[in-house]
């Protein structure tokens, strides 16, 4: 989607399709899901869990820190990640809002 096209939907829409866009990868799923196990986790504790160079963890934790769905304080010379509760309460809330209204529903499609 085109930058100027992103003006035509709400800040909400935006904000939803950032957070999806990042976490829309196999590796950026199996990161969030350790640290949802682990509820903290040093980077190279990611590299030993995930079949996947520190490199590309690496770019992988990048990106899913910049959509704000993880954090990462610094310990020594590591990074110690663990999950942002308020943006994974947004996309849940955005996927029960989704399934509220489904379910509400009277479906005639299909």
């Amino acid at each position: 989607m085109g930058i100027t096209k992103s003006e035509s939907f709400t800040v909400q829409q935006n904000e939803t399709a950032l957070l999806l866009k990042a976490i829309a990868h196999p590796a950026r799923i199996a990161i969030v899901e350790h640290l949802l196990k682990v509820q903290s986790c040093i980077c190279g504790d990611i590299v030993s869990e995930l079949p996947l160079a520190q490199a590309t963890i690496s770019q992988h934790l990048k990106e899913l820190k910049n959509a704000g769905i993880i954090k990462g304080s610094v310990e020594g010379t590591a990074i110690c990640y663990c999950l942002e509760k308020e943006v994974i309460e947004k996309l849940a809330q955005y996927f029960s809002t989704i399934s509220n209204q489904i379910n509400n529903q009277k479906s005639t499609c299909c």
